[in-house]
């Protein structure tokens, strides 16, 4: 079996070659169809799916505690937010419009910086067990990722298993700043099995299942179905646990975030049996 040792600093440069190296005729053309160039987009694919959770960890947190405080007829809900994040509120009726402004400087939220603004938009119901979510994203970005899109979530009080749950349906493009860019369309199921209620967020814990598909701007796609439930722990900024099985035409593997550690270490394993230690930062 073959281990290697990368950063995800040179799973970028390899994917950036690989897009100069796409542009070019078909004189200058190259066969980038490797292993290495698969596993750079893997890794690409896992950077959005960390960046996607910090969103949604901020939108969940907004969205419970607004909730808390209409329950409760608490008139300043405290969002629990550095002072560079605005969140403004239009009522009219039952309908609810949240804007989270994180100003166009740059706002240090958990450890990451984010710009422009997320809109949250619903009904609200508070006898309800499962109310619609629409986020819309405006000029947003995440330590340099530009993401644009939105998307629709089913908040469920309980579950099957008890808990409160989050079903999101993806349809979102990301940019990075050196030129690449990657769709991702699909369902991701939240599940906050620990920390509801208990009125602070630091306790939190979920488990991530669902399936998705990313497609670069190369033309390659591929298919993720989670495994292992991947497991986000408030505190962490990875995912401490859980694997997803990833599906190309000429290419399979899983990615494991490991057995509970709260670490920037993960790897991928070929079907050939090949093993990739990658460093997430």
């Amino acid at each position: 079996m073959k281990n290697l040792n990368v950063t995800s600093k040179t799973i970028v440069a390899i994917a950036t070659l690989g897009l100069l190296f796409t542009s070019c005729s078909k004189d200058e053309s190259a066969d980038f169809n490797t292993q290495d160039e698969n596993y750079s987009e893997v890794v690409m694919s896992s950077e959005i799916d960390r960046n996607i959770e910090v969103m949604e960890d901020i939108a969940i947190q907004v969205f419970e505690i607004q909730e808390a405080s209409e329950s409760s007829r608490t008139s300043t809900p405290n969002y629990m937010l550095p002072d560079c994040v605005t969140v403004t509120l239009v009522m009219e009726q039952n309908f609810r419009e949240l804007t989270i402004d994180f100003g166009t400087e740059g706002c240090l939220v958990n450890n990451y910086v984010l710009k422009g603004k997320m809109i949250l938009s619903y009904t609200r119901n508070p006898q309800a067990q499962e109310i619609f979510i629409t986020k819309d994203l405006e000029e947003f970005y995440i330590n340099n990722l530009n993401i644009v899109g939105s998307k629709t979530i089913l908040r469920e009080l309980s579950n099957v298993n008890g808990n409160p749950q989050f079903t999101k349906t993806l349809d979102i493009t990301v940019n990075w700043p050196n030129g690449l860019q990657a769709s991702r369309t699909g369902t991701k199921i939240r599940e906050w099995i620990q920390g509801f209620g208990s009125g602070t967020f630091s306790d939190n814990v979920f488990e991530i299942t669902g399936d998705w598909t990313t497609t670069f701007v190369n033309g390659n796609s591929h298919s993720y179905v989670v495994d292992i439930p991947l497991r986000r722990e408030a505190g962490c900024g990875y995912f401490v646990s859980g694997s997803v099985d990833v599906v190309r035409t000429n290419f399979s593997g899983v990615f494991n975030y490991g057995e509970g550690t709260c670490d920037d270490q993960a790897t991928f394993t070929f079907a050939n049996g090949q093993v990739v230690t990658i460093t997430l930062n």
